[in-house]
């Protein structure tokens, strides 16, 4: 199972060009967190502790706006959601909630810092991709407001994070 964990780890951008030793180090020091569905990793504005890798299952990414909830996105096994926890100190922007149970890796600041005191090296790997997701992403945001002040919006926020 470490084996798999490893490989798909390897495919992801946060942790791209880390060498297996790394992630067999960081894995060592990460939990599972099994959500069932309709249940929630966390809520828009809660405190902000760490991020997931998701294993199993679906979450969809949802905000609330003067009493309503958006669903903002789907995320499946293999992909990552509050990695924000990870470089900033603010409170939750969005909820996670499962679709399906769902297994996730879940890593916080501390899990990377004791990465730093074994390989400050592969640390900094770590930050310079989480930072590059960040911003891809802000890139979407960025095209998304663009196209709604131009009166054209797509039919999905997929299309646009897929396009980039």
């Amino acid at each position: 199972m470490q084996a798999q964990r490893i490989e798909m780890l390897q495919r992801m951008p946060i942790f791209g060009a880390l060498s297996p030793s790394a992630l067999e180090f960081l894995l060592a020091q990460t939990r599972l967190r099994e959500v069932r569905a309709r249940e929630f990793f966390f809520r828009q504005g809660e405190p902000a502790c760490s991020m997931y890798v998701l294993e199993t299952g679906e979450v969809s990414v949802r905000k609330s706006w003067r009493d309503r909830d958006f669903k903002l996105r789907t995320l499946g096994p293999g992909d990552c959601f509050g990695e924000m926890a990870l470089m900033d100190l603010a409170d939750r922007s969005a909820s996670v909630r499962a679709d399906a149970d769902c297994v996730a890796i879940e890593l916080s600041p501390d899990d990377l810092l004791r990465l730093y005191e074994h390989d400050v090296e592969q640390f900094a790997l770590v930050q310079m991709n989480i930072g590059r997701e960040v911003c891809r992403r802000l890139r979407v945001t960025d095209e998304l407001l663009f196209q709604a002040m131009v009166g054209e919006l797509p039919s999905s926020v997929d299309t646009v994070f897929q396009s980039l």
